[in-house]
């Protein structure tokens, strides 16, 4: 496996989980990985939210860590890096409102380089118009969005994640070592 340089998306209450551990499981198998958020420079820090299933209607949230970043967002270039990863959490809500965070993720589409998205990160691809075509899977309550932006929707277990081309979607955290695993695959498959 060659080292690949892999760009994280992020801002203010993303989810804990969805960070820390995809950043730190390819940081520990030799991969790069620049976390960014619009705004924020290397060194400062991202609030972070722990969503858990705990039987009620939807996920229930408590605070989280704070997250460090290691990249500035300002003169990121996406053409630097090889992958792409969007966690979820809130952050997705409104870092899809910003042009240049559609454009980074656009790129990663427009190159065809392997891109990981969990959980809301699909807000994030159905505002860059991205997901036209693709099985998309992610928070049960993100379908619609997925839908109007021309995917189709894979309703897996929690657990579960699922590949099309260059894009490996997962509902949530606890399907890290699906999700993991298949972007892994991909990035393997990188020259």
């Amino acid at each position: 496996m060659s080292s690949k340089r892999i760009l994280m998306i992020t801002g203010d209450f993303t989810e804990d989980y969805e960070t820390m551990v995809p950043f730190q499981a390819l940081m520990a198998v030799g991969h790069r990985v620049d976390a960014v958020c619009p705004g924020k420079a290397s060194g400062d820090t991202v609030a972070t939210a722990i969503h858990d299933f705990e039987g009620d209607q939807t996920y229930s949230e408590k605070p989280g860590h704070r997250f460090a970043l290691n990249a500035d967002f300002a003169g990121t270039n996406p053409a630097d890096y090889d992958a792409l990863v969007v966690p979820g959490g809130r952050a997705p809500e409104y870092l899809r409102l910003d042009k240049d965070v559609l454009a980074m993720v656009r790129h990663f589409f427009e190159t065809n380089k392997p891109v990981a998205a969990i959980c809301h990160g699909a807000q994030l691809l159905a505002a860059a118009n991205v997901l036209e075509g693709k099985q998309c899977s992610a928070y049960p309550a993100c379908q619609p969005e997925v839908e109007l932006a021309g995917g189709h929707f894979a309703n897996l277990e929690v657990t579960d994640a699922v590949t099309d081309g260059n894009l490996v979607t997962a509902p949530a955290w606890p399907a890290h070592p699906a999700w993991l695993a298949q972007f892994m695959a991909l990035l393997n498959k990188q020259s």
